[in-house]
């Protein structure tokens, strides 16, 4: 068993080591994916390291393929800790003198950075107050069916993408809630399994609702920025991601109620009253809010105001939310101290981002995400006119799929949307609209337990086993074809309507 750690959560959350089922399961996509992934990577690496014989890529750009590759390898076939192998990647390229030394201490100083830690401080501050507990227990209770305790719940986790950064933070705010039902809805079984698998399904799809959602996101946007293009802010991502984590989340909510529960459990009525629910929690979920409450909702109110409304007052988000969080750490007038919320932050996670947004950059800038779009996406371009549409095409099912490998959903950014960026533009399809389409398209990673923190948080608690990988499979079977469906069916039809157009102009 290993502890996991988030910055509001009172007290550790046990995430289960991997089931006998989860290694089968893994027994057998791993060695077939080992042996295709190092052949692609062992030509690439040759490629590269030829490339002073006219292979088309210069030094640096060879030394940063290389650099590239085997971070890749030690992501998806070592035990070794992300973070650690996306560090040692930025160094070697430091070393290399591939990527300047200021670039790489510059990227712990990217305003993403900064954003990220500040929304960490107001979450903090934010779930200290009890506001989650109170708002889940608002809506729970007025489900009549499982029906609706399902869809309310997914509302409720939707909203959540606002208030927590990541996935994993999200999880461990809204376990005790789960808990809570369980304890409930001891004497349903099929509906605790449904909700235990409702949850996590939830909090990944809806994490493109918004900007702060997933680290893949800021990650992106800053790939976008180094390539030329003018990234992604909080509004823009608000505008395209939330209609999107909303048609995904609903959509798979229906999903798991008819794949977990059968209809008599649906027919027969529910109802959890709140001292049902006051009961298990150790913060007050009923009655007028105290002033700790007034103050954090306020406060994130108005935060999340001024980051939709930057194009207005020009206030930078990383400003924006520095200024949250030193409103919430006021003594005497916030609800947790600065340095107490300080220690909470996931460093690990920072420095993670920063790193490989400095892998993703040297990618970018030295040609070599360009010479590799080019080598894996060119014979795309025999399709014609109908290229854009088949690039596309292969990009979300890619980007869906990668999660079988690359667990990490910003490893994975870091690693396809250099590539995205630059072989987008040649296929007739724009940058920006491409690099959004794979980052959603991302978000799906569901399979196995080990494919995200959320899954692998609710597999088990308390010892007691919540669902099986079995029932993932069952899960992912459904969901993975439709996810693609649904990111395929905005990417051409609704984003353009929103001012993101997919096909270039001839």
């Amino acid at each position: 068993m290993r502890e996991v750690y988030y910055s509001s959560a009172p007290t550790p959350v046990t995430q289960p080591a991997e089931g006998d089922g989860g290694r089968k399961i893994l027994g057998v996509l791993r060695p077939a994916a080992a042996i295709a992934m190092m052949a692609a990577l062992a030509l690439m690496t040759a490629f590269a390291v030829n490339s002073v014989n006219g292979w088309g890529l210069d030094g640096h750009a060879a030394v940063t393929l290389c650099i590239f590759v085997a971070a890749i390898w030690f992501w998806i076939f070592s035990p070794v800790e992300d973070t650690y192998v996306a560090l040692g990647a930025a160094v070697a390229l430091v070393i290399s003198g591939t990527l300047p030394m200021q670039s790489l201490f510059a990227a712990l100083g990217e305003d993403t950075i900064w954003l990220l830690m500040a929304a960490f401080v107001i979450a903090s501050a934010v779930a200290s107050t009890g506001l989650a507990a109170r708002g889940a227990a608002f809506i729970i209770s007025g489900a009549r069916s499982v029906r609706q305790l399902a869809h309310l719940s997914c509302l409720g986790l939707v909203v959540t993408a606002f208030a927590i950064p990541a996935t994993s933070g999200r999880a461990a705010l809204v376990l005790p809630i789960f808990l809570t039902l369980r304890k409930v809805l001891q004497d349903r079984p099929a509906v605790v399994k449904m909700l235990a698998v409702l949850f996590p399904t939830v909090i990944l799809l809806s994490a493109v609702s918004s900007f702060l959602g997933a680290g893949a996101h800021l990650i992106t946007s800053q790939i976008l920025q180094s390539a030329g293009f003018p990234g992604f802010d909080f509004a823009s991502w608000l505008l395209l991601g939330l209609p999107l984590g909303l048609a995904t989340s609903f959509m798979a909510t229906e999903l798991v109620v008819r794949l977990f529960t059968a209809a008599p459990d649906r027919t027969k009525p529910l109802g959890i009253n709140m001292a049902e629910l006051q009961k298990d929690s150790p913060q007050r979920i009923s009655g007028p809010l105290d002033l700790d409450e007034q103050r954090s909702l306020l406060l994130l109110g108005a935060v999340v105001t001024l980051w939709c409304t930057e194009p207005i007052h020009g206030l930078d988000p990383a400003l924006v939310a520095l200024m949250g969080a030193l409103v919430v750490s006021l003594p005497s007038y916030g609800s947790v101290t600065l340095g107490s919320a300080l220690k909470k932050v996931p460093w690990s996670m920072l420095i993670f981002m920063a790193a490989t947004l400095a892998l993703g950059s040297s990618l970018v800038t030295t040609g070599a995400a360009a010479w590799l779009a080019h080598s894996l996406l060119g014979p795309v371009a025999v399709f014609g006119a109908a290229k854009p549409y088949i690039f596309v095409v292969v990009v979300v099912v890619v980007s869906t799929a990668a999660h079988l490998v690359i667990q990490s959903r910003s490893a994975r950014s870091a690693v396809l949307i250099p590539i995205v960026v630059a072989s987008a533009a040649p296929m007739g399809v724009e940058p920006m609209a491409a690099a959004f389409a794979s980052t959603a398209a991302a978000g799906f990673c569901h399979t196995l337990t080990s494919s995200a923190k959320p899954v692998a948080i609710f597999a088990e608690t308390d010892g007691k086993a919540n669902y099986q990988p079995a029932d993932l499979l069952r899960l992912s079977a459904w969901l993975a074809p439709l996810s693609v469906v649904v990111v395929l069916l905005f990417a051409f039809t609704v984003w353009p309507l929103l001012g993101l157009p997919l096909i270039t102009s001839p």
